[in-house]
């Protein structure tokens, strides 16, 4: 009787560890950084961001309609400017905020390179918070990712610099210009970095 009560116990331990290291891999994030995420440009085609490896990202939620859209212009003279040493610009329209962004990607594509001339990737439309949110901004906005950085998008053009290992560097409030004397110290700072081997 005793054995048969040890080995049900046993047995119960066993599942509740197994359990309990289920749910912590659940709350892991997936990736180790952002250069394992697959994406879909503006024209819908795979994009890989394992293809910026070794590169400093600026990764920038946009949208046409918002009263932050003129940071087109700083970010596309940042591009410009820092291109030629490994800077990208990565550009994910959202919807949500306000319906700021309620084109297609056609449409939003149109806008971008009419208005401001923008020459840095954009990609396609996605969801950067709440249930359908796109699974590259679940990683940059997880706290299990970095508990410094995380937390929900707060509007149109919030911005996570990423370092040449693909690592979350700094996150931006959507509201500082990309061009603010901090954001270019540090985008300078990441830049300065030896690209990892």
């Amino acid at each position: 009787m005793q054995s048969t009560y040890l080995i049900a116990l046993g047995t119960l331990c066993v599942a509740a560890a197994f359990l309990a290291s289920r749910s912590a891999a659940a709350a892991e994030p997936a990736q180790a950084s952002v250069l394992g995420f697959t994406v879909k440009d503006i024209d819908g085609q795979d994009v890989q961001l394992s293809k910026f490896a070794g590169k400093v990202l600026l990764i920038v939620n946009v949208a046409s309609l918002c009263g932050n859209t003129p940071q087109y212009k700083p970010l596309e003279a940042l591009y410009e400017k820092y291109k030629d040493r490994g800077f990208e610009i990565l550009a994910f329209p959202a919807n949500n905020f306000l319906f700021q962004e309620p084109g297609s990607d056609a449409q939003i594509r149109e806008f971008c390179t009419s208005h401001y001339n923008v020459t840095f990737p954009l990609f396609s439309k996605i969801s950067v918070k709440g249930s359908g949110i796109h699974p590259l901004y679940k990683f940059l906005t997880s706290k299990a990712t970095d508990p410094e950085f995380g937390g929900d998008i707060e509007w149109n053009f919030a911005k996570f610099l990423i370092g040449r290992d693909g690592k979350i560097a700094g996150r931006v409030k959507a509201g500082r210009s990309p061009d603010s004397p901090e954001v270019v110290a540090q985008i300078e700072e990441l830049l300065s970095a030896p690209a990892p081997h």
